[in-house]
């Protein structure tokens, strides 16, 4: 994502189709959009990026400490879950909300997705539960609030980001500092706005969600076209962009055999809405 400061991150999970991650792989880079180099290279401890780790979004506040923080999702699909905490000043890395049942799988959920139910269907023929945890990502305008929720899971979750970064707080106690919202839908993509609405996929009734701060949610898009909503983005032209992935159909959940249709596509649609800052907006 580009930070509005002339800065491209990237963030490697090397950890190809939810491999392993290769040690010392995984890392999150600042480009120079200026002059197309690396501004910088954060990469993480191994009691950080475990062997069951899929980093996978991540969302930034540039206000607080003196170089701003990033915070990522661990999508494990074996493992914990949590949300990594790295304080760009100087890259130490911490892992919060570990294992917590707010950063997992719903153990009872069953995904249904173009009318059949999502599972690990292999080449031999064997069958398995999918199951991937903390996922969404989404940061208040004032970067006070983070949201997140497991991708398999329909439960929308806040935590203070103060909390997050005070590591007084005991492990133990932080998920008494979690705030649930409700349902809100099975969702990858999530993204906030200046007002602080939160926007989320439904990827399993191709739908796009708005959950407003006082937690009213609505379906502002529904389509089919909408074949798994991911990695949004709100751009200065008041439009959510919005990536459909088909992720469903890849051959992991079909005995080997790839169902995406290409071309693969970026929809847009006017939301009329800023996009939350990440740094101080002087006017």
């Amino acid at each position: 994502m580009a930070d509005g400061r002339g800065r491209l991150w990237i963030l490697d999970t090397a950890a190809p189709n939810f491999s392993e991650p290769i040690k010392r792989g995984a890392k999150l880079v600042a480009v120079d959009l200026e002059t197309n180099r690396i501004r910088k290279v954060y990469t993480f401890t191994v009691d950080v990026v475990l062997p069951t780790t899929y980093l996978n979004d991540v969302r930034f506040d540039f206000r607080v400490g003196k170089a701003g923080y990033a915070y990522i999702t661990d999508s494990s699909t074996r493992g914990p879950g949590a949300i990594i905490v790295v304080d760009l000043s100087n890259g130490n890395a911490f892992r919060r909300l570990n294992g917590a049942n707010s950063t997992s799988p719903d153990p009872y959920m069953l995904p249904k997705v173009e009318g059949q139910i999502l599972m690990n269907r292999n080449k031999d023929g064997s069958t398995s539960p999918f199951r991937l945890a903390s996922d969404s990502l989404a940061i208040s305008p004032e970067g006070k609030i983070l949201y997140f929720a497991p991708l398999t899971s329909r439960h929308l979750f806040s935590i203070s980001t103060e909390a997050l970064r005070d590591r007084t707080i005991p492990d133990m106690d932080l998920p008494f500092h979690v705030v649930y919202w409700g349902e809100k839908g099975a969702s990858d993509g999530m993204i906030t706005d200046a007002k602080g609405a939160v926007y989320a996929g439904d990827y399993e009734n191709n739908s796009i969600r708005k959950i407003l701060p006082n937690g009213t949610m609505e379906t502002i898009a529904h389509d089919p076209r909408i074949l798994w909503p991911d990695t949004f983005s709100i751009g200065p032209d008041q439009y959510l962009y919005v990536i459909v992935n088909q992720l469903h159909r890849q051959p992991r959940f079909h005995y080997g055999k790839d169902l995406r249709q290409k071309p693969y596509s970026l929809l847009r649609m006017k939301i009329g809405e800023f996009p939350a800052p990440t740094f101080f907006i002087i006017k």
